[in-house]
């Protein structure tokens, strides 16, 4: 690069500790602790490595980066060259690419995601799933008005959730705010699956006697317990329950137990239903609820991070949600 270097100045380096200490040492530049200036863009969710191969009939072939101003053409960063059973981590720019050559690159995954929807032939054929999205400032506003729109529908004119939800995707669709295929992905299929497993399974609980048979067996544990013990003891069940499988999941599955329960302990089986659905949102312990895994890589948190913090804000929860029952609807 022609850019000059001057005092005060922070630069990014990425490569092997040892070969970015021994350049530090060389050059006088300080190692700083951590990222300051480069969090944001060197943030997991914004940035990170793709390991990539030279495709048939791409642009690269027979040609070097530096021919092709590969990172002003691109935007992305070549780290290594892995060509003729050889790992190459220098002079990269200088190496001639032929169809095959597996290069490991670091950028903003939108820049990574532009590079994989190119039209064909395409330069690169990516070898490893991207993250990230691809950012579309310009239809910000689109997204904002079908979103509108689908409320308007839900909440004035009385229109399903499914139905109104549906109408304001189809929407963005139609209006280029996302394309079918980003759609398509968007979709966590393995809640869909498991919500279609676990509707029937709690139906078939309410059907054949089974939550009956299991609430029976829970209140001979139990005892007699007065309202607001019963619901303590729903209100954990559902915490746990929430852990091993989804909220929506462990709610379809609970409430015909619990609102048994209720019933055999001479309580408001209503009132048992309400501990489920809030219990349900009780997920604090573990990563595995969509919101605790979506901040989970960003943030840089462990499993055990989520325990220590978690067990508190559990007891918290049930005891905050108990005391609003109290005095709220008068549970004694």
């Amino acid at each position: 690069s022609s850019d000059r270097v001057s005092p005060g100045d922070d630069l990014a380096v990425v490569g092997r500790e040892r070969n970015v200490r021994a350049l530090a040492r060389e050059t006088g530049w300080e190692i700083k602790p951590g990222l300051e200036e480069f969090a944001e863009v060197f943030s997991r969710t914004n940035a990170g490595m793709a390991e990539t191969i030279v495709s048939p009939r791409s642009e690269l072939i027979g040609r070097t980066m530096q021919e092709m101003n590969f990172k002003e053409l691109y935007g992305v960063n070549p780290v290594a060259l892995f060509k003729h059973n050889k790992i190459y981590y220098s002079g990269l720019t200088r190496i001639r690419l032929q169809m095959g050559d597996t290069l490991l690159l670091q950028g903003p995954w939108e820049r990574f995601h532009i590079l994989k929807n190119r039209p064909q032939p395409r330069a690169l054929t990516f070898a490893t799933p991207l993250e990230g999205e691809i950012l579309r400032p310009r239809k910000a506003g689109l997204a904002v008005m079908w979103l509108a729109i689908a409320l308007l529908q839900i909440i004035v004119f009385k229109v399903k959730l499914s139905v109104g939800l549906m109408s304001g995707a189809l929407g963005m669709i139609i209006t280029g705010v996302l394309s079918v295929d980003e759609a398509y992905r968007a979709v966590d299929w393995m809640t869909v699956f498991l919500l279609a497993g676990l509707i029937p399974l709690g139906i078939a609980f309410e059907k054949t006697g089974t939550a009956a048979f299991i609430a029976q067996n829970v209140m001979a544990l139990i005892g007699e317990p007065s309202p607001i013990m019963l619901l303590a003891v729903v209100g954990i069940m559902t915490s746990f329950f929430t852990l091993v499988i989804s909220n929506v999941g462990a709610t379809v599955l609970l409430v015909p137990l619990c609102m048994n329960m209720a019933v055999m302990a001479g309580g408001d089986p209503r009132m048992a239903a309400l501990v489920v659905g809030l219990s349900a949102s009780n997920t604090f312990v573990l990563p595995t609820h969509q919101v605790n895994a979506l901040i989970m890589r960003p943030g840089g948190y462990r499993t055990v991070d989520y325990a220590k913090a978690g067990v508190f804000m559990t007891i918290i929860f049930l005891a905050v949600e108990l005391c609003v029952l109290y005095f709220f609807y008068g549970i004694q």
